[in-house]
């Protein structure tokens, strides 16, 4: 069994590739702009205290799945799974992904990266391998051993349903409550030692000072959340017509479009550590601005 046509965008954030491969299955036509607005993802930034390249994948997906329901994407969780998982729980949830894939829903899983879950045989599933070129994450997941993965066992699966789509301009509104919420409410959306919101930037500048900002981390955080902020400043360009004020959309792209430069400056790891600190507290300003406009703009929307 086989999906065709079924491809995860190589997106830098695995997870926003799986969710444009799945709209693309089910003939949802959004852009990428709009797919990153609308999900709320193109507000998100998880940053841990020592920078770990886990930021991205460590905090609560869940009001991203409820933003969308709204585009018409419903994600139904199967559950996680570990090394101990015993292995009728295994038989159970590949059983699932298995009638999935004949109903022709995408499944998707989360083990180190997103992944398309994308056909299966006799043996196992193949997996979507996001960028070109590249061995990792393994193309294949054998059934019960699911030993593809080595000891790094800690997987989540889910399947993606057509939902009903929402007006683009109330899907809109969610999404920009969602980008207030999460600078408003950090710690609502994070935990432990991560941080979203002002807590983001708290946590990559004290990184930086302590010596974490030349290393891997520093460098993944900044090429997700950079291509995020990007991603922000199309989605609210082509979001426009659907505000109160329809010129307010340009000076807010302008912010989240030099806070995507910003922070990809920090991906760079020949950036000096004063320099990336600069660009830090810059990108920070232009943050706190950018939701003080939409909080503005949440206002005049009612």
């Amino acid at each position: 069994m086989q999906l065709d046509h079924l491809h995860q965008a190589p997106f830098s954030s695995t997870f926003m590739g799986a969710v444009r491969g799945a709209l693309d299955h089910y003939g949802i036509g959004v852009t990428d702009a709009f797919t990153y607005g609308a999900s709320g993802h193109a507000f998100a930034m998880n940053i841990h205290n020592q920078l770990c390249p886990s930021g991205p994948y460590c905090f609560d997906r869940a009001p991203i799945f409820a933003l969308l329901e709204n585009v018409g994407l419903h994600t139904a969780s199967l559950g996680f799974f570990h090394a101990g998982s015993a292995p009728n729980e295994r038989d159970n949830v590949e059983t699932q992904l298995r009638d999935a894939l004949e109903s022709r829903e995408p499944c998707m899983l989360i083990n180190m990266e997103f992944q398309l879950i994308t056909a299966c045989d006799d043996t196992g599933f193949r997996t979507a391998q996001p960028w070109p070129g590249h061995d990792f994450p393994p193309a294949r997941l054998t059934y019960g051993t699911w030993s593809e993965l080595g000891d790094e066992v800690h997987i989540n699966f889910y399947v993606f349903r057509r939902g009903r789509i929402l007006a683009h301009r109330a899907a809109a509104q969610a999404a920009l409550a969602y980008a207030v919420d999460l600078w408003r409410n950090p710690a609502a959306h994070s935990a432990g030692d991560y941080g979203m919101g002002p807590d983001a930037y708290a946590n990559w500048k004290s990184a930086v000072e302590a010596g974490h900002g030349t290393g891997h981390g520093c460098w993944w955080n900044g090429m997700v959340w950079s291509e995020s902020r990007t991603r922000a400043a199309e989605y609210l360009r082509e979001i426009a017509p659907l505000l109160p004020d329809p010129s307010a959309a340009a000076p807010l792209a302008d912010h989240y479009a030099a806070i995507g430069s910003l922070l990809q400056s920090c991906a760079d790891k020949g950036t000096a550590p004063e320099a990336k600190l600069a660009h830090l507290s810059e990108a920070e300003a232009h943050e706190m601005e950018a939701i003080s406009r939409i909080e503005a703009i949440l206002r005049q929307m009612g």
